[in-house]
C-alpha cells in the first residue's frame, strides 16, 4: 500500500462547532468542501486504520466505539483495525499499538487507558512516519510533538459547567462529595482541574471528599452508601464524574431514605439516554454531555493528515448541559447513545 505523506500540523486550540473551523484540507484528495470523501483518497486500495481502544466501560464508551467503528468502514475507504485493551489493561493496549506499527498501518488511533507510560510508543509511531491521533483521552506528559492531534470534547469547560450550575443552584453554598474516575486518567485530571478551578473562589461550598467508582454504577452505589452514613446523611451535592457513577449514588441515596434530586442533587458528566432519562424523572439534577458521536469529525481529521494537510493540535467537540427534566424531554427523542 502507497502511503500519504503526514505534514505538519497547524498551531493553536479550536473550539469548533463545525469540523471546517479544526481542519484545513490540502493536497490530493483535499478539495477543501469540508466533504469526508473516500478514505483511499482516489486510490483502490484501503487506507488501514489500527485503533488502539479501551473497550467495555460503560454507555459512552460503547457509543463512541461504535461510531468510530461504522465510521471507518470500507464503504469510506478504510480498513479498521479494532484492538480493544483487555480488561483495561494498559499493557495488551501497547502491545496492539505495536503491532500495528509492525503492520504498517496507515494511521493509528489511540484511547488510552492510562495518561502515562506512552511516550517510547509514540516515539516509535512516529520514526515509523505513522500519524497519531488521540481519540477522547490526553496522554501524560502531553508532548504534542509526539502525536498529530486530540479529537475530544474539552473536560476543562465540561467540568467548569457543572460547577457554575452549583453556584446557582445553591447561591448560599453547600458541602459536595465527587466521585472520580480511575486514577491516571487523563479525562479524571481535567475533570477535576476545571470543576476546583471554580470552586477554588468559593469557599462558601465546602468539599467532603472525593474518591475512584471506577465509572462503574455499582461502585458509585457502593461508595456514595459509605459516605453517606459517615456524614449522617448529610451531603448537600454530588458531582460525578460520569453518569454511571452518579445513577449509582442516586440509588444509595434512596436506600438512605432520602430523595435524589431533593435531598441530595446529583451532577453527572457524559450525557447518555439512561442520565437523561434520570434527570427527566427527577433522580438526577444536572447532566453535563461528553459528546461520544464524533467518528465523522475524525474520518475528516484521518483523510486531511494522509492528504498532506494540517490539522489543530486539539479539535474540540462541541457539546451541551441539560437543567431540568423539561431539557432532557426535548433531547430524549433524538439521543443516540
Amino acid at each position: 500500500m502507497t502511503k500519504r505523506t503526514w505534514l505538519g500540523r497547524a498551531i493553536g486550540i479550536v473550539g469548533m462547532g463545525a469540523l471546517a473551523l479544526g481542519i484545513t484540507a490540502c493536497g490530493p484528495g483535499g478539495d477543501g468542501d469540508g466533504s469526508a470523501g473516500g478514505g483511499a483518497g482516489g486510490d483502490d486500495e484501503l487506507v488501514t486504520v489500527g485503533f488502539v481502544a479501551v473497550g467495555p466501560e460503560g454507555a459512552w464508551r460503547e457509543a463512541n466505539e461504535q461510531n468510530i467503528q461504522d465510521t471507518f468502514s470500507e464503504d469510506a475507504g478504510f480498513e479498521l483495525k479494532f484492538a480493544p485493551a483487555a480488561n483495561l489493561d494498559q499493557a495488551s493496549q501497547i502491545q496492539a499499538f505495536s503491532s500495528f506499527i509492525d503492520e504498517g498501518v496507515d494511521v493509528i488511533l489511540l484511547s488510552a487507558t492510562a495518561g502515562a507510560g506512552w511516550e517510547s510508543s509514540l516515539q516509535r509511531a512516529q520514526e515509523a512516519e505513522i500519524p497519531v491521533i488521540l481519540i477522547d483521552r490526553g496522554i501524560e506528559p502531553d508532548n504534542t510533538d509526539l502525536y498529530v492531534t486530540r479529537i475530544a470534547p474539552d473536560n476543562l469547560e465540561v467540568s467548569s459547567s457543572v460547577a457554575e450550575w452549583a453556584l446557582e443552584e445553591f447561591p448560599d453554598g453547600a458541602n459536595y462529595f465527587v466521585l472520580e474516575g480511575p486514577a491516571g486518567v487523563s479525562v479524571v485530571n481535567e475533570r477535576n482541574e476545571g470543576w476546583d478551578a471554580v470552586m477554588s473562589e468559593h469557599p462558601e461550598f465546602e468539599k467532603i471528599g472525593a474518591q475512584t467508582a471506577n465509572w462503574s454504577r455499582e461502585e458509585g452505589r457502593s461508595v456514595f452508601e459509605t459516605v453517606l452514613r459517615a456524614n449522617n446523611n448529610d451531603i448537600d451535592l454530588l458531582f460525578a464524574q460520569n453518569d454511571e457513577m452518579g445513577l449509582g449514588a442516586a440509588q444509595a441515596v434512596e436506600e438512605a431514605g432520602l430523595v435524589p434530586g431533593e435531598d441530595v442533587k446529583i451532577a453527572t458528566i457524559d450525557g447518555t439516554r439512561a442520565a437523561l432519562e434520570a434527570l427527566a424523572d427527577g433522580q438526577l439534577t444536572f447532566v453535563a454531555e461528553y459528546n461520544p458521536m464524533f467518528g465523522e469529525t475524525a474520518l475528516e481529521t484521518v483523510n486531511t493528515v494522509l492528504d498532506g494537510g494540517t490539522v489543530d493540535p486539539y479539535i474540540i467537540v462541541p457539546s451541551e448541559t441539560f437543567d431540568s427534566p423539561e431539557a432532557a424531554e426535548e433531547a430524549l427523542p433524538d439521543r443516540q447513545f
